[in-house]
């Protein structure tokens, strides 16, 4: 854990200058590349769009210059405490039993049954892209009816799906992912939310099963990995899925049908979609 914490000190931030029609050929890619923290910043009067990516390593950085041009800043050591101090996330407010703050709210969350604190700065997000705000709506409004006994998160993150999974009453969570770092940052996001009973796994979700049938599955990942992990899915009775672009919606829906599962609900928000399905 120190170690990851000591290799965080050390970023580059990935930067270049695009037209929309640029984004839009490249978009996912990009996003299944930089595993969703791909940053979009449109300015008024401005056509030409700013894109960044932050990236733990220079040579994750060139990786992105080679593939799509641009150029790289080193950033200073005290990088992640700056932009604490800058960030002034609002809370996000899940239905009416769930709050996630990046810090410490009682007088606001005492009037939720359960809260979150999942820090500002920390990597992989709090819950504000729409991706994960709608898949933690869906997931609140499904088990208000029952408590599911066993939930996976596949391609957890910062964890919040699955530490979310625990408040809303699973009895026991999994929570996969291939990148160490996440593990670790989800790892320290359930010791300071003080959440015992998820069990965070390193692993490639292309290649893990489950032994035993699932409640819920969530999976927060680009529309190509979905669908090459659809077979899996079907031992699960309830799926949220999301990170697919509106774009591909015509593509990802019929896959789901292809393999059987049944499409109960699409969320759209700004150019993203989550959907809620069950298995036939």
């Amino acid at each position: 854990m120190h170690a990851m914490r000591g290799r965080s000190l050390i970023m580059y931030l990935w930067r270049k200058a695009a037209d929309p029609c640029w984004l839009s050929a490249r978009e996912e890619i990009l996003e299944a590349c930089s595993r969703g923290a791909l940053v979009v910043i449109s300015r008024a009067g401005r056509k030409r769009l700013q894109l960044e990516i932050p990236c733990d390593s220079r040579r994750a950085s060139q990786r992105f210059i080679h593939e799509f041009g641009g150029r790289v800043e080193k950033l200073p050591r005290d990088w992640l405490k700056r932009f604490a101090r800058q960030e002034r996330t609002e809370p996000l407010r899940i239905g009416r039993r769930l709050i996630v703050t990046s810090s410490s709210i009682k007088r606001e969350a005492d009037s939720f049954p359960y809260s979150l604190i999942v820090p500002a700065g920390a990597a992989f997000g709090t819950g504000e892209h729409a991706t994960t705000a709608m898949s933690l709506r869906l997931l609140e409004e499904v088990t208000r009816r029952r408590k599911p006994q066993f939930v996976v998160d596949l391609g957890t993150g910062s964890g919040i799906l699955a530490l979310a999974a625990s408040c809303f009453g699973a009895k026991r969570v999994i929570a996969i992912d291939i990148d160490p770092t996440a593990i670790a940052t989800a790892e320290a996001n359930a010791r300071l939310n003080k959440i015992e009973n998820v069990d965070f796994q390193l692993a490639d979700v292309r290649s893990w099963n489950s032994a035993r049938r699932i409640d819920i599955a969530t999976a927060n990942l680009f529309s190509e990995l979905l669908i090459q992990i659809l077979p899996k899915l079907k031992r699960s009775s309830c799926l949220i899925l999301s990170g697919v672009l509106r774009t591909r919606e015509k593509e990802f829906v019929p896959a789901l049908h292809r393999h059987k599962i049944e499409l109960v609900e699409v969320r759209r928000r700004g150019k993203w979609i989550a959907v809620l399905a069950k298995t036939i």
